[in-house]
């Protein structure tokens, strides 16, 4: 994203202000706007994920030393409306200080909302934000922003020229459905380029726009990428390494350099879409060509919403940026809250942001990687570990010793048996989340489900569930199913808990070993199965497994025996969350 780390995100990296009035994205609740709750629930709230202290919110950048989060908030209600763009700062993407608002409506060009964007680092060193506004036709039309003092580091005021909106929907687009600008990059030609995302009917596009002078903006003859899954919210376009080129595959691309032709064969390129009517992130890898300004996904990756996703359960409107003080692309995205709008109400505050993720190419080149950034770790405190434990098929056990309700746990399995994996159907290829649904924790299988039982009540009856299961579709041929089953989560009747399932790119028959990360934080569960291939972001409420009574368990449901080969738990200190940063 951006000649330097770009982005929005907290509810959406900015990336949410999608659709309300204009289109029914968003639910506006004109009645609720000015309440006040009298009580911040504390029981669910995160301990270390980014949210402000209360209200509503639905993104990143790099500057002297600073990381800025700017992200849509509701400064009057735990329900969606009012937005302005929130302003937090950070040395560590971890510890957070609150700025004031850093762009609100103020402008005809915006005076009905300040919506989803990206920043952009100009080579003179400026930084600018490129949002969507909303202008008195109810119209969304593409604006910029540019910081009042570059002395500042931490970006407290923005200035809004009087030359905006410096992109509005011509005759051929539709301007109610017109949106989130990415980061900008700068051509071989001379001429910036970037995206926005809109529909034509039920053709989702990304339509490019070049400039020179990154003032007046000419929308191309053609778009950068389409396809039929409906509207393309959240666009994001940027570079990644591959295996074999001079710099290590795990290391970042700056945005900046798509420039750069030299580099052509040592990278490739990814398009990510958030799809309004399906409500998830997809992605493809592919090449993009300069001269002809053409993506073109590798034929690998399906290019519909059966394709790839950054993630597999509540994780929307995602924005990613590149980090220059650690050469690495940082993702970013947002996670709504699954229960009622009366429960936020009484909670007092309603989404969250996922922990901020390392993103890049795997090896092979058919998938991205994903993996909390090294910080993260920071914030681990006492540490239990388990290892070599066998674990028959109908038993579980308690990892003890340690408050599992604010964790971080690693854990690693070893498959005794894979000939007792249940047969595959290749119809349920296209569709993991019915598969979990329909062969889910509670079902018995061959080879799993087995995993985590999370913030599980004493009496085991309130559980959230992360586990492995095998198929095969022949004698040497397997398939790794993993889920996110929260269906037990919690007593609470009317939440809303599906689950959550995605498969796992592995040869489970050369290793018969699978690894498991868990970041559990109260009301959110992040996992990351097979070291980052494949990822589940799940929102829970439990009414019992709080605090101290939410507990940790391992356990096998399947008829061959697990082992676990190592399992390695640590409590997660709560840091710095959002305390406002006086002048």
């Amino acid at each position: 994203m951006g000649t330097a780390p770009a982005a929005l995100v907290i509810g959406s990296l900015l990336c949410w202000a999608a659709a309300t009035v204009v289109q029914a994205s968003h639910v506006v609740y004109p009645e609720l706007q000015s309440l006040e709750s009298k009580e911040v629930a504390t029981e669910l709230r995160t301990g270390y994920h980014f949210q402000p202290p209360k209200h509503w919110i639905n993104g990143p950048m790099y500057y002297k030393g600073l990381y800025h989060l700017f992200y849509q908030y509701n400064p009057k209600g735990a329900v969606w409306g009012n937005i302005i763009w929130a302003h937090s700062v950070s040395t560590d993407l971890i510890h957070w200080a609150a700025l004031e608002p850093a762009i609100y409506p103020t402008r005809p060009f915006d005076v009905n909302g300040c919506w989803s964007g990206s920043t952009t680092l100009l080579p003179n060193g400026v930084p600018v934000i490129m949002y969507t506004g909303i202008d008195p036709h109810k119209n969304q039309v593409q604006n910029v922003a540019y910081p009042a003092n570059l002395s500042d580091p931490y970006l407290r005021h923005w200035v809004k020229p009087d030359y905006n909106p410096i992109i509005s929907a011509d005759n051929g687009i539709n301007a109610s459905a017109f949106r989130d600008p990415t980061t900008a990059w700068y051509g071989p030609d001379g001429h910036w380029r970037l995206v926005v995302g809109t529909k034509e009917n039920m053709k989702g596009i990304a339509v490019l726009y070049r400039s020179r002078d990154f003032k007046k903006w000419v929308k191309a003859r053609h778009s950068l990428h389409a396809g039929l899954t409906g509207m393309w919210e959240c666009p994001d376009f940027f570079p990644v390494a591959v295996v074999g080129g001079s710099r290590h595959h795990q290391s970042g691309v700056d945005t900046a350099e798509l420039h750069d032709r030299v580099m052509a064969e040592e990278v490739k390129y990814v398009l990510k879409v958030s799809l309004e009517l399906a409500r998830y992130d997809y992605y493809t890898v592919g090449t993009y060509n300069h001269d002809k300004e053409r993506y073109t996904p590798d034929p690998a990756f399906p290019d519909n919403d059966y394709g790839l996703r950054y993630d597999y359960g509540d994780f929307y409107a995602s924005k990613s940026f590149f980090d220059p003080a650690k050469k690495r692309r940082v993702l970013w995205g947002w996670a709504n809250e699954s229960d009622t709008v009366p429960d936020d109400l009484h909670k007092g505050w309603a989404g969250i942001q996922a922990i901020p993720r390392k993103i890049f190419l795997s090896r092979s080149g058919r998938q991205l990687i994903q993996w909390p950034v090294e910080e993260v770790k920071s914030l681990r405190s006492k540490h239990v570990n388990v290892s070599n434990k066998a674990v028959k098929g109908g038993e579980h056990f308690k990892v003890s010793g340690f408050k599992s309700v604010q964790s971080d746990v690693e854990a690693a399995f070893a498959i005794k048996n894979l000939n007792k994996a249940e047969k595959f159907d290749p119809t349920w290829r296209t569709d993991a989340q019915e598969l979990c649904n329909k062969f889910n924790s509670h079902v018995k299988g061959g080879v799993g489900p087995f995993g985590l039982w999370l913030l599980t009540s004493d009496d085991l009856e309130e559980r959230t569930v992360v586990f492995f299961r095998v198929f095969k579709t022949n004698d040497t041929n397997y398939v790794v199913l993993m889920c996110n089953d929260p269906t037990r989560s919690s007593y609470e009747s009317q939440i809303y808990r599906p689950t959550f399932a995605g498969f796992v790119n592995v040869d489970i028959a050369k290793t018969k070993k699978i690894a498991l990360r868990t970041l559990i934080d109260h009301s959110v569960v992040e996992s990351f199965g097979a070291g980052g291939k494949t990822c589940i972001l799940t929102r829970v409420y439990p009414r019992k497994a709080i605090g101290d009574d939410a507990h940790l368990f391992v356990f096998n449901n399947g008829e061959s025996d697990i082992k676990v080969t190592k399992l390695h738990a640590w409590e997660m200190k709560t840091p710095t969350m959002n305390k406002l940063l006086e002048q």
